[in-house]
C-alpha cells in the first residue's frame, strides 16, 4: 500500500495546481481537446479569409497602437491600485503590488483554469510581502468577485442602451444568466459569510476533514477572519466605493484599448455595441474552458463586432491586435516581474500588524534561501 507524501517530500511542496495535474493525465487529455475543439470551432472560422485583409496593415495608425498599449498598461495599473487598496495599511508597495498581479497574471494566462493557479501563486507572494493568509485570501477573493460583478452591471448597462437600437439576440440572454449567476453567488457568499459565519465555518471545516494536507481548524478560522475583513470592508463605506471605482475603471480602460485596436485599422465602433461584444465576450470566458479565455473571448468578439457594424477584416486585425497585448504580451512581462520579486527577501509584520523592511532573517531565525 503506497504511503502518502510527508510534508518534506517534493511532491508534497509542489504547487497544488501542479500535484492536480500530474495526478489525473485523462484531465489533460480531456483540458488539450477541449482547447483544439475551441481553436477548430470558434477561432479557425474566424480568420478563415484573413489574408485578403492584409492590406489594412500597410494603412494601420501606429499612433493610435500605441495608444492601445498604454490603455492596456493603465488597465493593469488599476487593477494593482485596487489591490493595494485592498491589503491592510503598510503590506505592498505599488510597485511590489503591481509586480505580483502582473506574475499571476501569466500564470492564469498560461494553465488550463488558470485563474487557480493564478490565484495559488498570488497568495503566496502577497504573504510574502507581509499579508496573512486570511488578508490574502480576502483580498483576492474581493478581487475575483467584484470585478465580476463590476463587468455584469456594465454588460447590463450596455444591453440596457444596445437593445432598444440594435434589436434582441439569443445571446445576450445566455450572457446576462451567466452574469446573474454569478452575482447571485456573490450576493449568497457574502450573506453566508456576515450573517451566518458559524454555518459557514461548520461546512467548510467538514469539507476540510476530507481534503488531504488540510487542517479542519485552520480553515474554521479563516471563514471567520475573512467574515469579519467582509463586514469591515462593507461597514467602510469610502474603501467599498474606492474599490468599486478602480475595478470599474480596470475594465473601462481595457474595453477602451480594444476601441481603440479597431480605431488604428480605421473602424470607430459604436460605445454600446462595443460594450455589448466586450462584455458578452469577457463573462463567458469567465467559464474555466481555456486559460484566459483563450478562443472564446476572440471568438465571440468578432463576429459580434461584426455585427454591430464593424467590417470583418478590421474586427479580425483590431481582436487579434488587441489580444496579442491583453494576452499574449502580459506572460514574458509576468514572468520577468515573477523573477524580479523572487530577488527580494520576505516582509516581516511588527507587532502592530504593519510591514517591516526586512533584516536578513527569516522570523524562525534561519537564513534566506
Amino acid at each position: 500500500m503506497p504511503l502518502a507524501p510527508s510534508a518534506s517530500s517534493p511532491s508534497a511542496k509542489a504547487p497544488y495546481w501542479r500535484r492536480v495535474i500530474s495526478r489525473h493525465p485523462v484531465r489533460r487529455l480531456v483540458l488539450v481537446l477541449v482547447m483544439a475543439a475551441v481553436v477548430e470551432y470558434l477561432v479557425l472560422p474566424q480568420i478563415v479569409g484573413l489574408h485578403k485583409s492584409v492590406h489594412l496593415l500597410g494603412r494601420v495608425n501606429l499612433g493610435y497602437v500605441l495608444l492601445g498599449v498604454a490603455l492596456q498598461a493603465a488597465s493593469l495599473a488599476s487593477y494593482a491600485r485596487l489591490t493595494q487598496i485592498l491589503l491592510p495599511k503598510g503590506v505592498g508597495r505599488f510597485s511590489r503590488v503591481w509586480r505580483i498581479d502582473l506574475a499571476t497574471l501569466a500564470i492564469s494566462h498560461i494553465l488550463p483554469g488558470g485563474a487557480a493557479g493564478g490565484e495559488a501563486l498570488g497568495f503566496r507572494l502577497l504573504t510574502g510581502e507581509g499579508a496573512t493568509g486570511p488578508e490574502a485570501g480576502f483580498v483576492l477573493a474581493t478581487q475575483g468577485l467584484g470585478s465580476a460583478v463590476v463587468l455584469n452591471l456594465i454588460l447590463w448597462l450596455a444591453l440596457v442602451v444596445s437593445i432598444p437600437v440594435s434589436g434582441f439576440n439569443p445571446l445576450y440572454g445566455l450572457a446576462a444568466a451567466v452574469g446573474g449567476a454569478a452575482i447571485g453567488l456573490f450576493a449568497a457568499a457574502v450573506v453566508l459569510l456576515t450573517r451566518g459565519q458559524d454555518r459557514a465555518a461548520r461546512w467548510v471545516g467538514a469539507l476540510a476533514r476530507r481534503l488531504p494536507y488540510v487542517r479542519r481548524f485552520d480553515m474554521e478560522r479563516i471563514v471567520h477572519d475573512l467574515a469579519r475583513r467582509i463586514q469591515t470592508l462593507t461597514n467602510d463605506r469610502a474603501l467599498l466605493r474606492r474599490a468599486l471605482g478602480w475595478a470599474c475603471l480596470n475594465w473601462v480602460l481595457d474595453a477602451a484599448s480594444l476601441y481603440i485596436f479597431l480605431a488604428a485599422f480605421g473602424h470607430f465602433e459604436n460605445p454600446d455595441g462595443l460594450l455589448v461584444a466586450y462584455g458578452i465576450a469577457n463573462v463567458l470566458a469567465a467559464i474555466p474552458v481555456t486559460p484566459g479565455g483563450l478562443g472564446v473571448v476572440e471568438g465571440i468578439l468578432v463576429p459580434t463586432l461584426v455585427g454591430f457594424g464593424s467590417p470583418r477584416g478590421i474586427a479580425v486585425l483590431g481582436v487579434l491586435a488587441y489580444r496579442l497585448v491583453q494576452f499574449w504580451l502580459p506572460i514574458p512581462v509576468g514572468a520577468a516581474c515573477y523573477v524580479a520579486l523572487g530577488r527580494r527577501k520576505p516582509v516581516i509584520r511588527d507587532a502592530q500588524g504593519f510591514a517591516t523592511p526586512p533584516d536578513g532573517n527569516h522570523t524562525d531565525g534561519s537564513k534566506p534561501s
